[in-house]
């Protein structure tokens, strides 16, 4: 080891010791009172808008205004800019900014590369616009068209923009009806006026003073809200203002470095979404997105907080006031009037993109931990898995594997045969990945730090120079990613020539990404840092992670040259990230919190358009028992992203460490048992088994939006007591998946919604939706279920990984309703190319119906090399519910006969229950056809 390295790394200890990325130490983060412009907003009373609305009128199909302040004795008020586009789909867009003929000291930074090319060609361009006094003001008020049922209001004096049903004074949404609206336009500074902001060591210089924006945002025929992750905290959020609250934070977005973060908590973590969705008993959905990548904080306020002001709100509705302030940017925001849930969030990521279609692969099982030593380290976790008949998919590295971390290298003593341990992996149909950080050594003999520096590629600071600071490799860099060439350099750098050591089987992992910077200001990069065209960090710093996702994701394909989907998986994200990947949830702990707020924290990120996520398996910290280990694969094993993961100082926690109760999860089937361990025909994961409905829930988030795993009430929009509850959750439209959350538990509460059955999904008993049940629980399993009227794929077969299970055949598990009747989706395609935008996969559709069975193509007529075909067959047909004696079934077009007899629930539960089985049918799931009961 070099003496510069040494020294470097001593300097590293002693300065980790010295800051929070051991703990989550309250202290070393700001609150609202320690950050000035949240305090300055949160003091300010409802009523202190001065402004007014002038100059209305239609431009270039926008609804256009200049904002004036009535209050005459603020000369240094400027008029501001107001635009009001209408879109497809019942989507309005406001945007308010400084009047740029006024020549503000800088043009103030809107966030790049969110908004999707495609979504403002969806553009509606207004024609006209009507007038109407509204309430007695006294001028009038300007409404536009919106949607089918909707319109868009500009309230002048006072000001207010609003979305009302046509024809009627029921409002859905609206900014500023309790006129907190403000916004520090950027001026010169005046002579011994100081703008330096200080927290501990740190001292922000605030070039251009004050600049941040903040407005209330009120939802009618809501009793909820939902979404702005990223917080350890309820699924509905909670009020953090007003009367009967105790002293609360508003809820924090800034994307941060926290490790063992406490759970119900509105304090940050490490991704950012500034969209709200809203719901209640009306039925109707609403959401509201803020298209702002600095530091934001946002108050749900509490019932009567505003009881003193004297305002009185034009409708009695029932709504949700919130309040929404931001250190600086626009105002750019997007009202969605749904009305479901569904629609709300198809509507957003039709702004912000849809999830990326991942490969199979990735859906499947990983196994990572801070670190895999060496190549044999690697080699007797893989064999290991294979001795206790448990599959996986991939096998991670973190940031041991490199030399020196230095990003792109391999640890030439401990990893010298990169390529060969990765094939042999290949060669069970695994994968790889190793981690991949923003800051870069700053090493005058490391190549990507000798080169960044050359071209100028880093972040600089106030003064102008590259940004030196600290992280896992000493004295760093970190590349100014939003700079597009920059992105573009950095995609580059994926390519086999400059990997050196990378196969086509190796993928990415991207963690500090915040930034993460140990001696900066709260763990992360000074505000006052500086971007491509001189944008200070604090106008976009809850972004950055997004754009390095963003410029990995591109390497990956770039790599392939455009062949192979990418996967990368991140720690911080903002709007978009759906588009690039996976993400998680970050430095959780091993308790039994953090299992239980994981799921509401997943569901959040499904809300606002991240449907791949996930937590890490057992706790990144200390170390769980085997009943909390067990208790979390279980959950874990219905997580879009399914990851065991934990620090080096845990004990080692590979699933046969804890014994069979641990594997179960990875291993249960119905009928399985302890005893029986030794001696089992090789069991099968729940998660593998249900990898065919997974995928094909994902490529319905691929086109939809619509998450993978749901809240109840998105199911069940008109349930009142699923609005709360964030402790089962839907995956997909079929399952409901309920986790235990203490030790111990003999008995778990379940509240099965909906009028029909549920049926459950070890033993196929039926239970009556619409009530809670307390059931019984073992060790052995969490309770799930199948609800009545669906239909899921199965693969039954146990293989080593999600790849080897290609050619194997399916089974259906019919669980009919009332009537009799089902219906269920299945996807396929080839699981890693993008060669299904052309139409190369099969969605085929399947309906049970008056005693028969039908499939039908969903997919678009698909001709030549693009056409994709399998050739696996369906082997068993398994109908819970049945009322019927048959004994045997046609199947047609090819005039044959199949067997209905009493069989497994699943293949390996050979002395578990017994269900009407139709026995190979023999059909092929590319076919249509059609099993119809005799």
């Amino acid at each position: 080891m070099r003496n510069l390295d040494i020294v470097s790394l001593l300097l590293l200890v002693i300065l980790v010791s010295q800051t929070p990325v051991l703990s989550w130490k309250k202290e070393e983060f700001r609150n609202c009172n320690q950050t000035p412009f949240c305090k300055r907003a949160r003091s300010r009373n409802p009523g202190t808008c001065s402004l007014f609305a002038d100059h209305v009128s239609i431009s270039d199909g926008d609804l256009t205004a200049k904002l004036f302040s009535k209050n005459q004795s603020h000369d240094s008020i400027k008029p501001l800019i107001l635009s009001l586009s209408v879109y497809q789909d019942g989507i309005m867009r406001l945007k308010i900014d400084e009047d740029p003929t006024s020549n503000p000291p800088k043009t103030r930074f809107q966030v790049p590369d969110v908004v999707l090319p495609d979504f403002l060609s969806k553009k509606l361009y207004l024609q006209s616009l009507s007038t109407e006094t509204i309430d007695g003001d006294a001028g009038p008020s300007s409404i536009v068209y919106l949607a089918d049922g909707y319109e868009a209001v500009l309230r002048h004096d006072p000001l207010e923009v609003y979305v009302r049903f046509k024809g009627s004074n029921s409002r859905l949404l609206s900014l500023n009806s309790h006129g907190l609206f403000d916004f520090e336009q950027l001026r010169e500074k005046s002579e011994g006026e100081d703008w330096e902001e200080r927290f501990r060591t740190h001292t922000d210089t605030r070039p251009y003073g004050p600049q941040s924006i903040s407005f209330d945002v009120s939802f009618y025929d809501s009793e909820f809200v939902y979404g702005i992750p990223e917080h350890a905290t309820s699924l509905a959020l909670k009020p953090t203002k007003g009367p009967n609250v105790e002293e609360s934070e508003p809820y924090r977005l800034f994307n941060l470095d926290v490790f063992e973060y406490i759970h119900d908590s509105p304090f940050g973590l490490y991704g950012s979404i500034p969209f709200m969705i809203s719901h209640g008993k009306s039925g109707k959905t609403s959401g509201f997105f803020w298209l702002n990548a600095a530091e934001m904080q946002i108050d749900v306020m509490e019932d009567g907080w505003n009881a003193e002001s004297g305002i009185l709100l034009p409708s009695k509705q029932k709504r949700i006031d919130t309040f929404w302030m931001s250190e600086a940017g626009i105002v750019d925001t997007f009202f969605f009037v749904g009305p479901s849930p569904k629609e709300v969030v198809r509507q957003y990521t039709s702004v912000t993109g849809l999830p990326s279609m991942p490969q199979l692969f990735a859906t499947a099982y990983h196994q990572c931990r801070w670190n895999y030593r060496d190549e044999e380290d690697v080699e007797q976790v893989d064999s290991k898995f294979d001795e206790h008949d448990i599959p996986y998919d991939v096998l991670w590295l973190d940031i041991e594997h490199t030399d020196g971390k230095r990003y792109f290298t391999w640890d030439k003593i401990l990893f010298p045969n990169p390529e060969e341990m990765q094939k042999k992996l290949a060669a069970k149909g695994r994968h790889m990945v190793t981690i991949v950080d923003p800051h870069i050594k700053r090493d005058e003999s490391f190549f990507l730090h000798k080169e960044a520096t050359q071209k100028g590629y880093y972040v600089k600071d106030a003064t102008g120079k590259d940004y030196d600071g600290w992280c896992w490799s000493g004295s760093s860099s970190y590349p100014d990613m939003v700079n597009p060439e920059i992105r573009s350099w950095w995609s580059d750098k994926f390519s086999y020539d400059n990997y050196v050591g990378s196969t086509p089987s190796l993928y990415i992992w991207n963690d500090m990404n915040e930034p993460s910077v140990f001696n900066g200001p709260e763990v992360t990069m000074p505000r006052d840092a500086l971007h491509l065209a001189n944008v200070e960090h604090r106008e976009l710093h809850n972004a950055y992670g997004y754009y390095f996702h963003m410029a990995t994701a591109d390497g990956l394909v770039k790599r392939e040259n455009g062949r192979d989907r990418p996967f990368v998986l991140s720690r911080a994200f903002f709007a978009g990230s759906q588009r690039y990947g996976a993400v998680w949830t970050g430095d959780n702990t091993a308790d039994w919190d953090q299992l239980r707020v994981s799921v509401p924290m997943i569901l959040t990120l499904g809300l606002t358009g991240i449907s791949f996520s996930g937590a890490d398996i057992g706790g990144f910290f200390g170390n769980p028992d085997t009943e909390l280990l067990v208790r979390w694969y279980q959950l874990g094993a219905y997580y879009p992203f399914f990851r065991g993961h934990a620090h080096h100082d845990t004990k080692r926690r590979e699933p046969w460490l804890f014994g069979i109760l641990c594997c179960l999860p990875v291993l249960a089937t119905a009928g399985f048992s302890r005893s029986k361990y030794r001696t089992y025909e090789r069991g099968h994961t729940c998660s593998y088994m249900l990898l065919p409905y997974f995928y094909t829930l994902f490529r319905e988030a691929n086109t939809t939006g619509i998450p993978v795993v749901r809240p109840l009430w998105m199911e069940f929009p008109s349930d009142e007591v699923t609005f709360k509850n964030d402790e089962a959750f839907m995956v997909g439209n079929a399952i409901l998946v309920q986790g235990i959350y203490t030790e111990r538990a003999k008995h778990a509460s379940v509240y099965l919604p909906g009028k029909e059955s549920w049926y459950d999904m070890r033993t196929g008993t039926a239970f009556r939706g619409g009530i809670t049940h307390k059931l019984d629980v073992t060790e052995e399993s969490i309770p799930a279920f199948q609800r009545a009227g669906t239909i899921i794929p199965r693969k039954d077969r146990f293989r080593r990984s999600s790849t080897q299970m290609v050619n194997d055949p399916y089974t259906l598990v019919v669980a009919l309703n009332s009537s009799q009747a089902a219906e269920g989706e299945l996807y396929v395609d080839d699981g890693k190319s993008f060669e299904f935008l052309q139409g190369a996969f099969i969605h085929r559709r399947f309906v049970f119906s008056k005693g028969q069975l039908t499939s039908v193509n969903m997919a678009p007529n698909s001709s030549g090399e693009s056409r994709f075909s399998s050739q696996c067959i369906i082997e068993r047909i398994i109908l819970l519910g049945y009322v019927g004696g048959s004994k045997s079934a046609s199947i047609e077009p090819v005039n044959q006969k199949a067997e209905i007899e009493l069989g497994p629930l699943r293949l390996q539960g050979r002395n578990g229950p017994t269900v009407a089985t139709i026995r190979k049918p023999g059909v092929r799931i590319s076919d249509d056809w059609t099993v119809k009961i005799l």
